[in-house]
């Protein structure tokens, strides 16, 4: 079974910056798409970025031109940098392939709160 480990989240003002890293442990990484989802408290789960296999990324557009998604093939890693967070970016953000379900597998996620 896949393991996810999310990590790099904090406490940071508006306007900053933070680099999020997933790790999986999956032989098939490479062959997989990925995606970061956050929930905010109250809210539904929901996706933040994705990338293909070949690269390809698509945003959301409350985070588009803010944050980027990219992997590590060598390494199995997840990366969402986020720069000119807002107070609305606060949750705890996940990776996962895109479409996961609850039903499945989910790492600990890690906590992003923005605020002054």
């Amino acid at each position: 079974q896949v393991q996810l480990v999310e990590s790099g989240g904090g406490l940071v003002q508006p306007g900053g910056s933070l680099r999020l890293s997933c790790a999986a442990s999956t032989s098939i990484f490479n062959f997989k798409a990925w995606a970061w989802y956050r929930q905010a408290p109250g809210k539904e789960r929901e996706v933040v970025a994705t990338i293909g296999r070949s690269g390809s990324t698509n945003y959301a557009d409350s985070v588009k031109d803010r944050f980027t998604i990219s992997r590590d093939n060598a390494k199995k890693t997840v990366l969402l940098q986020m720069n000119n967070l807002k107070p609305e970016d606060t949750a705890v953000y996940y990776c996962n392939t895109p479409l996961a379900s609850s039903y499945e597998y989910w790492g600990q996620g890690t906590q992003v709160t923005v605020s002054l």
